[in-house]
């Protein structure tokens, strides 16, 4: 999780897009996206973030994450 928010904030979307699972759930101020290709495009956006409150992994990718 920790090469997720280093790639995050240096904003390197090639490395993020390979930590994160097709089927990914970022859910953010109550509102949840769906889908990697979905979420990259938001957080490009979206001002940079630290760690988050939860995340869990699925095959050694990040399922979900919870700000």
């Amino acid at each position: 999780m920790s090469d997720a928010v280093a790639a995050l904030e240096r904003r390197d979307w090639g490395v993020l897009k390979l930590l994160l699972h097709p089927y990914l759930h970022w859910s953010e101020g109550g509102v949840t996206i769906r889908g990697r290709t979905k979420v990259l495009a938001h957080l490009e956006n979206a001002a940079p973030q630290g760690p988050p409150d939860s995340y869990e992994l699925r095959d050694g990718q990040i399922y979900r994450w919870t700000v």
